[in-house]
């Protein structure tokens, strides 16, 4: 008898946790993606950088995710995982460096949330404020339940953590 997909993936929980990881991640980006293409708020520098995170966690879980359905050896397993684990948590501390930097609990980037500067370059100063557009870092375009979109990524990232945690031990645990 064929057996159905969710049926192979849910006898072997580290792809479970694996395709987990790829869809929430997933799922995050296209929000991303959603709040700057059709809500039109642009990200600033940091929130460019904190989806660095999730570039290397889709491809990697995806990839994961099937070497676990093709019964990859345990090392190869714990290896993704544990890229996956560290690639959350370096989310979860870019997500909250730019919380803080929102709540002004300490400074932020000067490209991003320092003083404008150089303005005696040449030319009209007029023009050249007309030209300049920063996104600020220490401003939250957008707020909900009164976390910011920094504030999210946070908790996703940690959520993330956590299936990539119990992908880990997954084999451990079924056996």
């Amino acid at each position: 008898m064929k057996e159905r997909w969710i049926d192979l993936i849910s006898a072997e929980p580290a792809a479970a946790a694996a395709f987990a990881v790829f869809g929430l991640s997933l799922a995050t980006l296209a929000g991303a993606w959603f709040f700057e293409y059709v809500l039109k708020l642009p990200p600033c520098p940091l929130c460019l950088e904190q989806r660095i995170p999730y570039h290397v966690m889709i491809p990697l879980s995806l990839l994961l995710g099937i070497a676990a359905l093709a019964r990859a050896p345990q090392k190869l397993i714990i290896v993704g995982f544990a890229a996956i684990l560290i690639a959350a948590l370096c989310s979860v501390v870019l997500g909250t460096y730019h919380a803080g930097v929102e709540w002004r609990w300490w400074p932020g980037p000067p490209d991003c949330s320092g003083p404008l500067t150089n303005l005696n370059a040449g030319g009209s100063l007029l023009d050249q404020l007309h030209g300049v557009h920063v996104v600020r870092c220490d401003e939250a375009a957008w707020r909900f339940l009164g976390l910011s979109l920094a504030g999210y990524n946070v908790l996703i990232s940690l959520a993330l953590a956590a299936i990539a945690s119990y992908g880990l031990f997954a084999r451990k645990l079924a056996a």
